[in-house]
């Protein structure tokens, strides 16, 4: 698939086959081994299918394990780290949500509110109207709002070879993204349809500055990350590189899965603003939605409207809450979290309702592999 679509999410990458580097699970955790056989062998199955690197980590009742397998550099041969940070994507969109949805907790505002109530003007032209959006439409993707990434002009300039080879450094503003989507007419309007849309959590996260005159990455870094310890997630706003541990991302920089492989590790995560741009590792992210689900962030009544979904969502197997995805996997099994998709990198989050059984996974490529694959092992052994 191109990367350009991957920030909906990893569920629709496409299978192919490429070079494997070395493939070598590492379980640690006490307790881990012998647990997650069929976790070890999907994650393995992922590098013997062309994926460079695999890491991933499960959070339950008998401890912590984590794992990974093969590289996460193909220049020097180094192996993929249990450890390793890496760019989440659109992972971030539950942050997002949690602090909004922790605002209106507070009574700092209503989810009815519309989106022209906090950013007047902001969401006007070519038949979009700010004034007929709610910050409810936002979060679970009903407002209509153009899709900026699938925008041409920005996919050409930040998704294709040549200009991400050319432009992977800029810096672009919140706002400037608001105005490429605006550019476009609405795909429908609000509330009559669902469509996954990174538009509406550049603008969420525009409210959240607006309402509290801060930024939304500090009003996450104080009201989540400090508070659970997430030590190994950042918010990078302009900073290009990946803080260590950890490996390369890679990517063909095309819709088709043959060609040249590049390091994109390296960019400017400001293209992905509070929709995409966070950083963190698999432990960080299961103790966050295993926080999230047990009621830690959220109130009961805004925890209950972050689960409440839409059903539209072209996938029977998929709803779509607040920043929250219901997963119904094949042996009934349902469990809340998250994909992301950016540059090279390709990750998906999940627990149970109960924040009991929890695992979060990265590859470090974003043509190939499925992590449901991944999922469906661990909580289905298969």
């Amino acid at each position: 698939m191109s990367v350009r679509a991957s920030w909906v999410g990893a569920t629709a990458l496409v299978m192919a086959v490429a070079a494997a580097g070395p493939a070598a699970a590492a379980p640690s955790a006490p307790g881990g081994h012998g647990r997650h056989e069929a976790t070890g062998a999907a994650v393995r199955a992922l590098v013997a299918d062309g994926v460079p690197g695999v890491t991933a980590t499960v959070r339950g009742r008998a401890g912590t394990w984590s794992t990974a397998a093969g590289t996460g550099d193909l220049r020097t041969g180094a192996p993929r780290g249990a450890h390793d940070r890496y760019r989440v994507g659109s992972i971030t969109k539950t942050f997002t949500a949690t602090v909004l949805l922790q605002l209106e907790a507070e009574g700092r505002l209503s989810l009815d509110d519309t989106v022209e109530h906090w950013l007047p003007g902001v969401v006007r032209g070519h038949g979009n109207d700010g004034s007929r959006i709610t910050l409810r439409q936002l979060l679970n993707h009903t407002s209509g709002l153009y899709n900026y990434t699938a925008d041409d002009t920005f996919g050409r300039t930040y998704f294709e070879k040549d200009g991400f080879l050319e432009h992977r450094y800029d810096t672009v503003s919140a706002e400037d993204l608001v105005r490429i989507a605006v550019s476009h007419a609405p795909d429908f309007a609000p509330g009559t349809s669902w469509q996954y849309s990174n538009t509406n959590y550049v603008l969420a996260g525009l409210v959240i500055g607006r309402v509290t005159g801060r930024s939304y990455a500090d009003e996450i870094r104080d009201r989540v990350l400090r508070p659970l310890h997430l030590n190994a997630t950042s918010l990078p706003g302009t900073r290009t590189t990946v803080p260590h541990p950890s490996g390369r991302a890679y990517s063909k920089l095309s819709d088709k899965a043959t060609g040249p492989t590049y390091d994109v590790t390296a960019l400017n995560p400001s293209i992905a603003s509070s929709a995409g741009e966070m950083i963190s590792d698999s432990a960080d992210l299961t103790r966050f939605y295993t926080a999230l689900l047990r009621g830690r962030l959220l109130p009961p009544e805004q925890l209950e409207e972050m689960k409440t979904t839409v059903r539209d969502t072209g996938d029977p197997h998929i709803a779509y809450g607040l920043g929250l995805m219901d997963r119904r996997l094949s042996c009934g099994v349902h469990v809340w979290g998250h994909d992301g998709g950016i540059h090279g990198s390709s990750s998906l989050a999940a627990t149970t309702a109960d924040g009991r059984h929890a695992l979060a996974l990265n590859l470090n490529a974003d043509w190939t592999g499925d992590p449901e694959t991944v999922l469906e092992a661990e909580f289905c052994g298969r």
